[in-house]
């Protein structure tokens, strides 16, 4: 696929995240305030759907999708709406639409956009699938002789994370306070958290919900479409917590999300398939076609007050589980998906040390500190940091991108429970 050509300014920039191809799909305020609403990023600009959508421009059977200030509704009306909805779009949108008069006066610049989350989180599950990451965190704390647990090559592990925790980036996050406990202290210690860090991931966003087991064929077409994910961990908590019941206070602090959902069909020109098994899939898992997707992914690092920089580059294709296979697995005891649903792949990692998704790899577990192009040095993140995840995915002469994900560090409060 080439590039579709646009008439909105910016949109036919063959570098530029949000050409005609793209549409993602976030929630804005547009400069001057006013209340949020449904928009569609192109180019430099952003559609209010939710006007376009009042003024008789676009319309889905069953009713109106952008009222609200999310996507739910859409999401919740399956591929046929999602379908007819992008191609609507698209037409209005279209070199040569004569549409172009009616349109433009419900645009708005996306530089003096205030961005919001783009649509309700119903629960959050994060996983633990890229080898890669669980090869180097096994080896770190158990050994390489014990790094992937039996289990590994056989399911997508995961666990059941905190929606209500959930924030669009650009909001800061507090660093926590927690219950630590060294391997030499008698007892442990509640206070602030000593090394906390990011975790590189991208989000699957469940738009049709459903009621009980669903084969990863269905599976896929469950998945209204992705954003970039940064599961802030607190890798000191999570220490003395995990075991036996694995994650909980260590990874209830923030969970950042980019602003724009980029939908399932912009990204079906990159799809890839998973990596050879080195052990065979049970046949629910195994995939009918390509499910996972080319997309480059970027971490930068920047000190309070100091320039960014790059601290880690890497690819979605090096996952050994896709987000159908995650969901499928996700369903097979009878639990309910809901629409707003929300998947973590778990961090990405590929097989260089420069594309380790997470400072407790790129420094070992804290013994091999990187440094920033500031001269200064990191083991894990220090106050005042500000973590960037970007992401694209390169076509003929075009990009889709997923906008910034990010979020800047606060110090932990001086007494957690003062009010």
């Amino acid at each position: 696929m080439s590039l579709m050509k646009s008439w909105v300014a910016g949109a036919n920039d063959p570098s530029g995240p949000f050409p005609l191809n793209n549409l993602p799909y976030g929630v804005f305020s547009p400069a001057g305030g006013g209340e949020a609403r449904c928009g569609v990023a192109i180019g430099d600009m952003i559609l209010d759907a939710a006007a376009a959508e009042a003024g008789g421009l676009i319309s889905v059977d069953g009713g109106a999708v952008c009222a609200d200030a999310c996507w739910n509704p859409l999401m919740e009306r399956g591929a046929g709406a999602w379908s007819a909805f992008r191609t609507r779009l698209q037409e209005m949108l279209a070199e040569g639409s004569s549409d172009r008069d009616a349109v433009e006066r419900h645009l708005h610049p996306l530089e003096d956009a205030t961005l919001h989350m783009p649509f309700r989180v119903a629960e959050f599950t994060d996983f633990y699938a890229s080898r890669n990451h669980a090869t180097n965190v096994g080896t770190i704390f158990r050994g390489a002789e014990n790094a992937l647990p039996p289990n590994w090559l056989h399911i997508p592990i995961g666990y059941n994370g905190r929606a209500s925790s959930v924030v669009v980036s650009g909001t800061d996050v507090r660093r926590p306070w927690g219950q630590l406990k060294g391997p030499d202290d008698d007892a442990p210690r509640f206070e602030p958290c000593k090394r906390f860090d990011l975790e590189l991931e991208m989000g699957a966003v469940v738009g049709t919900p459903s009621d009980g087991p669903i084969d990863v064929a269905t599976a896929d077409a469950h998945i209204f479409g992705y954003v970039l994910l940064n599961d802030w961990s607190a890798r000191d908590i999570q220490a003395w917590e995990y075991q036996p019941l694995g994650p909980f206070q260590a990874k209830a602090t923030a969970t950042t999300i980019s602003p724009w959902i980029v939908t399932r069909a912009a990204l079906e020109p990159f799809r890839c398939d998973t990596p050879e098994r080195e052990k065979p899939l049970l046949d629910y898992l195994r995939e009918p076609g390509p499910m996972l997707y080319d997309i480059d992914l970027t971490v930068t690092l920047a000190p309070q007050g100091k320039d960014a920089t790059v601290i880690a580059r890497t690819n979605y294709n090096t996952m050994y589980y896709s987000a159908a296979q995650q969901l499928t697995h996700h369903t097979t005891a009878g639990s309910p998906m809901r629409t707003g649903d929300l998947l973590g792949s778990g961090t990405i990692s590929g097989p260089e040390k420069d594309q380790r998704g997470a400072l407790l790899e790129l420094t070992w577990g804290g013994k091999e500190p990187i440094t920033l192009d500031s001269g200064e040095t990191r083991t894990f993140l220090e106050d005042g940091d500000t973590l960037t995840l970007l992401g694209q995915a390169r076509g003929d002469g075009f990009t889709i991108g997923f906008g910034r994900c990010a979020g800047t560090l606060l110090p932990a409060l001086d007494d957690p429970f003062k009010r």
